[in-house]
């Protein structure tokens, strides 16, 4: 517990910063923290960043994380759409030249890893350079962090049904709930000393949602660390794992509060 609690204010010290000045050094620190957890999603299926699977998979990352794809692609001559269809013909054909020793499947899993990395990640940019970014940045790790205090201490207390015992072992029903009223008591709290734009039954209803697609954010990383046979998804921060594993409920939550339009 004391190695977790020293990584956690280590890693806000370094990250605090980026968010506060956001702009160009924010994104150039989301796209090193989304290549990252690339590296780590292709180390589970045992495929190398320094290949040409790897590679690919990083352009494609790269192209989800442009917070301005129009800017880039306003000569007319191609799409991002048309990008992407030449990644996957490439990665296609690239099964061919290597006979088959990089798969159909593994072709699948290089741009799925991308689109699942990618799409959360360029949604921490597109909040963070939105109107409000700050606050609104802050609000979702608040809800997370919440979430994940309170599942941790109710789940431990008075923990007794498992939530999803073959995804992940410890998680249980009254964790969850207590996560979810813990991440509305501080949404409230959050409403109060800087208030949106909505009433504060909005607020509630959409943390309850956060937090529970926060929660089967969780699960989802939880599912592809057990059905790859892995602990965590790296090793860089110690005590917490890579960068999968501390935001991989981000992933979820922020496309979600930008399709309902909350922020």
């Amino acid at each position: 517990m004391k190695q977790r609690i020293i990584t956690a204010i280590l890693g806000l010290i370094v990250f605090l910063p980026f968010v506060i000045i956001g702009d160009l050094p924010f994104i150039l620190f989301i796209y090193l923290l989304a290549t990252i957890g690339l590296m780590e999603l292709l180390r589970m299926r045992e495929i190398p960043l320094v290949s040409i699977p790897g590679l690919i998979g990083t352009i494609g990352i790269w192209l989800v994380l442009l917070p301005d794809k129009s800017t880039l692609f306003s000569n007319g001559f191609f799409s991002i759409t048309d990008v992407f269809t030449v990644i996957i013909l490439f990665l296609l054909a690239y099964t061919v030249l290597v006979r088959n020793k990089f798969t159909f499947d593994a072709a699948g899993f290089v741009i799925l890893a991308a689109l699942y990395v990618g799409i959360g990640f360029y949604f921490l940019i597109e909040t963070r350079l939105g109107a409000s970014g700050f606050s609104n940045i802050l609000f979702a790790f608040f809800i997370i962090w919440a979430t994940d205090t309170g599942a941790y201490f109710v789940g431990k207390s008075f923990g007794n049904r498992k939530l999803w015992p073959d995804i992940s072992p410890n998680k249980t029903v009254e964790g969850a709930i207590g996560g979810i009223i813990t991440a509305c008591v501080v949404a409230v709290i959050f409403h109060l000393v800087h208030p949106f734009p909505h009433s504060m039954l909005i607020v509630i209803v959409v943390t309850i949602f956060a937090s529970m697609v926060g929660q089967v954010g969780d699960l989802v990383e939880s599912a592809f660390k057990r059905h790859y046979g892995v602990k965590d998804s790296g090793k860089i921060l110690p005590g917490h794992g890579g960068i999968l594993d501390r935001f991989d409920s981000l992933l979820f939550v922020l496309p979600f509060l930008h399709i309902i339009q909350f922020i």
